[in-house]
């Protein structure tokens, strides 16, 4: 299984060069079905989604489909993943893509899909690959649980570690380098924090950490 779990997408060279890696292709051949589904949840600011489409754009793919598995049905969405060398899921709200990947019938699909294909996350989208949701925004979790009665706790466990992505970003409080120590002593595992400018390279138990920026690694 290979995965690219980042905090803020393709940012940097190293991260990019990561994916080629993992995808074992020339950017030129490689299709990405980008999921955009964790960010419909909430009115907020979309830059950040403008920003990790246009980091895709950067790198000259051969193809980058946008499949919202809350939105089309399973005929539709089932052809477009399997013909993408990489799964990208954006970020946005952790509960609400959890919740469409057990809803859409995906999380079924996942375990033959990530034979052959890259699972690349950004945010939510790296956060669901964990055993739980225990490293994710509390206050986030608690208001998609009031407006939409649903809770997800439990991850995909596609990794046996936790991820907190944005690291001591000014905009998100709840990823200060204090909080994320807090937050580690509640975890049952090994925690990786990181800022926008790193990301981790999985190839099955192996974990490499890349990129150009700041990172903790707690519980280890």
């Amino acid at each position: 299984m290979k995965l690219l779990l980042t905090s803020g997408g393709i940012t940097n060279k190293k991260i990019a060069d990561a994916l080629l890696d993992l995808v074992g292709k020339k950017a030129e051949e490689i299709n990405i079905a980008f999921i955009p589904t964790a960010a419909n949840a909430n009115r907020d600011n979309k830059i950040y989604f403008i920003d990790n489409l246009y980091q895709l754009k950067q790198q000259k793919y051969k193809m980058i489909d946008i499949v919202d598995i809350s939105a089309l049905p399973k005929w539709n969405w089932q052809p477009r993943l399997e013909a993408a060398d990489v799964l990208f899921f954006e970020g946005g709200d952790s509960s609400h893509l959890m919740r469409w990947v057990e809803e859409s019938g995906l999380k079924e699909l996942l375990p033959e899909f990530l034979k052959t294909r890259v699972w690349v996350g950004v945010s939510a989208g790296s956060i669901i690959t964990n055993p739980t949701l225990a490293s994710s925004n509390k206050e986030k979790a608690l208001s998609y649980k009031e407006r939409f009665r649903y809770e997800a706790k439990n991850g995909l466990g596609l990794v046996d570690f936790y991820f907190r992505p944005h690291l001591n970003n000014p905009d998100q409080s709840h990823a200060s380098e204090k909080i994320v120590r807090e937050t580690a002593k509640t975890l049952p595992g090994v925690l990786y924090a990181l800022d926008d400018k790193m990301a981790l390279k999985v190839v099955d138990d192996k974990v490499e950490i890349v990129g150009e920026g700041e990172y903790l690694v707690l519980n280890k």
